[in-house]
């Protein structure tokens, strides 16, 4: 299960004189593992639309005129492979492979993912960079403004496992003679 609350997609695009932060809002996720084989799956949406840089002028423009967010209004990662071993307690590193879905196409990704697992919670964070021009997507830049053809993404999840996401050994029973 992931945690809205606890879950984010930021951005960053340079720009001439200055960088562009901006932030994408959870509309839904849920991933399931399975440790023994290393696949994974489910899927984690953004919402497109709620995209924010802190300039209703140039979020405007990136909602119309690069992302088109009315008619694409989901942005996506459905993974289905990892690559490395995935604690049962503790941080890891590992490969995640999967889809990545933005302005109506899907694209393969691989990334490498920090996960951090407790008893019944997990953490995760990656950065990677999204090359939307090649993508299919305008670039914003004008006369006055030149801006990047890549954007780089940092995303950080939190949420609560489920069994049975990783199984766990049972306690030892103590041996017990019956009364005679």
């Amino acid at each position: 299960m992931v945690d809205p609350a606890k879950t984010s997609a930021s951005i960053t695009l340079d720009a001439t004189l200055h960088t562009v932060h901006g932030k994408f809002l959870l509309r839904r996720g849920d991933l399931r593992f399975d440790p023994v084989n290393g696949k994974v799956s489910g899927e984690i949406v953004f919402d497109a639309t709620s995209g924010k840089t802190a300039n209703d002028g140039r979020d405007h423009k990136m909602h119309k005129d690069v992302l088109e967010s009315a008619k694409f209004p989901d942005i996506s990662f459905r993974p289905d492979r990892v690559e490395g071993k995935v604690s049962d307690s503790g941080t890891s590193t590992v490969q995640v492979h999967g889809q990545f879905g933005i302005h109506g196409t899907e694209h393969e990704l691989t990334v490498s993912v920090e996960v951090h697992l407790e008893r019944d919670h997990w953490k995760a964070s990656t950065h990677f960079e999204v090359p939307y021009v090649k993508w299919g997507m305008k670039n914003p830049s004008n006369l006055f403004l030149q801006v990047g053809d890549s954007v780089k993404v940092e995303f950080v999840g939190e949420g609560a496992l489920r069994a049975p996401s990783f199984p766990r050994v049972p306690d030892p029973q103590p041996n017990v003679t019956p009364d005679k």
